[in-house]
């Protein structure tokens, strides 16, 4: 695996974290801006619109852009808005700049993404994505427990201060140590990789990681008051379990890495089978505290386990539009990462509960299955398909079960 990948994966660490980390720090955050915890939840939608929408975008927009130089512009804005975020005096300025920082991120996934691919046969493509979702999943382990921590011991602002310093170290990496790519043949024609568009599998990719994501993020972003409010924990708690749901997510990111170039939808229907199944012990036994702490670690392992099989089988539906692809799924994971938690705060508002949240989300990750089960079938009814995009290229199915 090239060393620039590592790299990515480095920089993915930093924009993780500060994705990831309000997931334990939503009630200081929503009592020194003063507002409700379903108010302050929405700042985690609000970094997830800012992906959906900035991923095709900044994909488009940067498409005929050295991609190395891209990186470099993403990330030191990326940046910025931490910076901006630390110093927000306001809950309407703390909105903006996570918008901003998730037009950011979102552009770096897209390109970033399609780097990776580049640089690897596609036969490995999974395990190079799995190398750059690992520092999400390191991001989980040790950054959103340590930005709860910093949350809870210097304030909510130091965590943003801490992913501004590693932003900064993303920069010098990538300026350092991620080689510039030589440009295509042939010029990248926006018309020609729109073409991916007309294709119902990219489609179904769509739904299919949207809906896990949704599920996931549904319980995931009121992870704290579950635990202090259901389970009964103390607060110091919190960054312990968030790191244990870390840990988890590299396990499930090192599994799905090692088998879904082979087994990818076996990888992607088992994978979310066990999210769901994790969610619904949650609702049922996440008043007990020792079921909820090891509850937390399990939907890590089982959500970031079909990580690398969702992006990996969206590059090979829409081989002919790397970019435009990983600008696809970005947008999808991020718009169930806004679907989620603005979901669960509606089930709260309505009364139903924190542990509520869960139900709710194993009824999207069902949806979830059902959406890949048919992508399956019609892959066996069509394994000779074609994904016509630039220069005319034949998508490459992961399709070992078909």
């Amino acid at each position: 695996m090239p060393l620039s990948v590592y790299i990515l994966a480095l920089s993915v660490f930093a924009l993780g974290t500060s994705e990831f980390m309000l997931s334990g720090l939503l009630p200081p955050v929503a009592e020194d801006l003063g507002v409700t915890i379903p108010q302050a939840g929405l700042l985690i939608s609000a970094f997830a619109i800012g992906m959906v929408v900035g991923a095709p975008l900044l994909a488009v927009a940067t498409l005929r852009l050295p991609r190395r130089a891209t990186l470099v512009a993403l990330i030191a804005v990326f940046g910025l808005g931490q910076v901006a975020g630390a110093l927000a005096p306001t809950y309407a300025v703390l909105f903006a700049s996570r918008v901003v920082s998730a037009l950011a991120c979102a552009g770096f996934w897209a390109v970033g993404a399609a780097v990776a691919v580049a640089m690897v046969p596609a036969t490995s493509r999974a395990r190079a994505l799995a190398v750059m979702i690992g520092g999400l999943s390191v991001a989980n382990v040790l950054g959103v427990p340590a930005g709860a921590f910093l949350g809870e011991g210097l304030g909510w602002r130091a965590a943003f201060w801490a992913v501004g310093a590693a932003s900064a170290i993303a920069l010098v990496g990538i300026v350092t140590l991620v080689p510039p790519l030589p440009r295509p043949a042939e010029r990248p024609r926006l018309t020609r990789e729109m073409r991916i568009y007309r294709d119902r599998q990219v489609w179904l990719s769509i739904g299919t990681i949207a809906l896990a994501a949704a599920g996931v993020f549904c319980a995931f972003s009121y992870l704290a008051p579950l635990l202090t409010d259901v389970a009964g924990l103390d607060d110091g708690w919190v960054p312990t379990v968030l790191a244990l749901f870390g840990v988890g997510a590299l396990v499930g990111t090192a599994i799905g890495g090692r088998f879904a170039d082979a087994y990818l939808f076996r990888v992607l229907i088992i994978g979310m089978a066990a999210d769901t199944v994790v969610l619904v012990a949650f609702a049922l036994l996440g008043r007990y505290a020792v079921a909820a702490v090891l509850l937390s670690f399990l939907l890590g392992v089982a959500c970031f386990c079909t990580a690398p099989a969702l992006n990996a089988r969206m590059f090979n539906v829409a081989a002919a539009a790397p970019t435009l692809a990983a600008a696809t799924t970005t947008a999808a994971f991020n718009l169930g990462n806004t679907a989620g938690p603005w979901l669960g705060g509606a089930v709260i508002d309505a009364g139903l509960g924190y542990g509520a949240t869960a139900w709710a989300g194993a009824a999207l990750t069902t949806a979830a299955i059902a959406l890949a089960v048919v992508s399956l079938r019609l892959q066996r009814r069509t394994p000779g398909s074609r994904i016509v995009g630039s220069g005319g290229a034949t998508a490459d199915p992961v399709c070992s079960e078909a």
